[in-house]
């Protein structure tokens, strides 16, 4: 048991620290990729709707109609489907709006304003800032959805983690380019992104320590729902709108699609 708390544990730290592999990126590109980003957030979007859908809403499903019956367990699962969807929708109602996590941020962009002195620029760093903290505060419920899935089945967490990590990469850029062209520190910007990222492992220490002593069918079943929900609201408001904005020729598309047929070869593999 312990074994697998340490497992669970560990993905989540790994789709956390994904902030930081951005920021990493950030550094040594002069321009953006956009036509990979807009894939790679199609594609991780793909995985997530996929498996929201297909894995962990059924299980939740399984779980909350053998412990209360077909006509009870059924509306268990849908309000958690939807509870998880309202939750992450009113964590973004009240993150500030300068700090969107999912905005795509351009390196060329960012670098005609770079501050040749050192000085820092008080709007980008605000704007680095912001970006910082709405990432923290995201990143938490995504904790608790990596750790609770990855301890009731190990390939399963595995799948979302690497999802997280994948969007979690792009939201690294979005915090480091601002704060370093604001200040030109290189540290400093890596700090604040990394340090964003380290919700989620924070998220899953929560999970293990408020969640775990009431982990009955039931409530498994009725969090795994709200995780669905939570993953399906984050594809369609946030995944998508973000990769669409840089397309070429149907690029994020073709990413959900990928992301999609990679999570069901998986989900087949574990059979």
């Amino acid at each position: 048991m312990l074994e697998g708390v340490w497992f669970a544990f560990a993905l989540t730290l790994f789709a956390g620290l994904a902030t930081g592999v951005g920021s990493i990126l950030a550094f040594f590109t002069s321009s953006t990729n956009t036509k990979f980003l807009s894939w790679a957030l199609g594609f991780s979007a793909g995985v997530m709707i996929y498996v929201s859908m297909i894995e962990i809403f059924v299980k939740a499903q399984d779980a909350l109609v053998g412990e209360q019956g077909e006509v009870l367990g059924n509306w268990y699962t849908v309000m958690g489907f939807f509870g998880g969807m309202v939750l992450i929708a009113m964590i973004d109602k009240f993150i500030p709006s300068q700090g969107n996590p999912h905005e795509l941020k351009k390196v060329e962009d960012m670098n005609k304003k770079a501050v040749p002195n050192g000085n820092a620029d008080g709007d980008l760093l605000k704007m680095g800032s912001f970006t910082a903290l709405a990432i923290a505060i995201h990143n938490f419920p995504e904790g608790i959805a990596t750790f609770t899935s990855a301890l009731q089945d190990p390939a399963l967490g595995i799948a979302i983690a690497v999802a997280i990590a994948i969007h979690n990469i792009p939201e690294g850029i979005a915090v480091s380019v601002p704060i370093y062209f604001a200040t030109g520190d290189k540290k400093k910007a890596f700090r604040l992104s990394f340090l964003s990222g380290l919700s989620e492992p924070v998220g899953a220490i929560v999970a293990y320590l408020f969640l775990m002593p009431y982990l009955t069918d039931t409530m498994f079943g009725i969090i795994f729902a709200g995780v669905a929900g939570i993953m399906v609201f984050i594809s369609l408001d946030e995944l998508l709108p973000a990769a669409k904005k840089y397309d070429e020729a149907h690029t994020s598309i073709y990413g959900l699609i990928t992301g999609m047929a990679v999570m069901a070869v998986s989900l087949l593999l574990f059979i």
